[in-house]
């Protein structure tokens, strides 16, 4: 029985990981300080100098559709809106950091 059952969770693991969608490996320390070289300005502590109401806080990154670290991915690469594009500034792997670091500070309300 004992075999039975550990052959079933290896096969339910297994399958988990072969089917998952892989996690973006990233980085919030350099993410940190590529957000304070080129986001600060704009988006000191989570706020939005522009658009008050667009700010990197967790219920207006809900509110708008941002709250995945795909989605910050996008809107950093393609840019929106007043947002500059960053995707011919920044490699793609700090953009992937900078959303990283977004979401962690997005998650702690920015403190």
């Amino acid at each position: 029985m004992k075999k039975i059952i550990t052959v079933m969770l290896l096969g339910i693991a297994i399958f988990t990981f072969a089917f998952s969608s892989p996690a973006l490996a990233a980085d919030t320390v350099s993410g940190a300080k590529v957000f304070s070289a080129n986001c600060a300005s704009c988006h000191a502590g989570g706020k939005n100098l522009v658009k008050a109401e667009k700010s990197l806080k967790k219920d207006a990154l809900e509110k708008y559709g941002l709250y995945s670290q795909e989605a910050i991915i996008a809107q950093v690469t393609n840019g929106k809106g007043a947002m500059p594009a960053f995707g011919n500034r920044l490699k793609p792997e700090k953009i992937e950091d900078v959303a990283a670091y977004v979401l962690s500070q997005a998650d702690k309300d920015w403190k």
